[in-house]
């Protein structure tokens, strides 16, 4: 069963601040990986991660095309890690953009003053921590 906990949220919310970004891999729909540096990465809920994409890149072409999605979070120094497999959604527009816009950090806000990012959401399917059982959506 997946449930993205207190520990995980606490780890997330908190990665640039801890100088540690997740990681989004994502591929095309012929297969050509990607992977980049998302500072705004949050735990929307027990069930989603999401993002403010204000880039517009390779990244948001790979979601729109092939929703398939990996992000890696690493802390080395707390020693913590997790690797979550899902399916990415891009929200152009309404309440649930608003809701991750309005949870996204400052920093990433700066980045993006006319607020044309998207939200991505993915809903979580694996999770992977080392040393423990894969948590599996059922």
């Amino acid at each position: 069963m997946i449930e993205l906990n207190e520990t995980i949220a606490s780890a997330i919310d908190n990665a640039v601040a801890n100088a540690v970004p997740v990681l989004v891999a994502s591929s095309s729909a012929d297969g050509m990986p990607d992977i980049a540096y998302k500072g705004s990465v949050m735990v929307f809920d027990k069930d989603h991660l999401a993002w403010w994409e204000r880039a517009h890149g390779t990244t948001l072409a790979n979601v729109r095309e092939n929703g398939q999605a990996c992000l890696y979070y690493v802390n080395r120094a707390e020693r913590q890690s997790f690797k979550f497999f899902g399916t990415a959604e891009v929200i152009d527009s309404g309440p649930v953009r608003d809701q991750v816009m309005a949870r996204t950090i400052q920093v990433e806000l700066d980045r993006d003053p006319e607020r044309k990012g998207v939200a991505v959401m993915v809903r979580v399917d694996k999770v992977i921590e080392p040393g423990k059982e894969p948590m599996v959506r059922e």
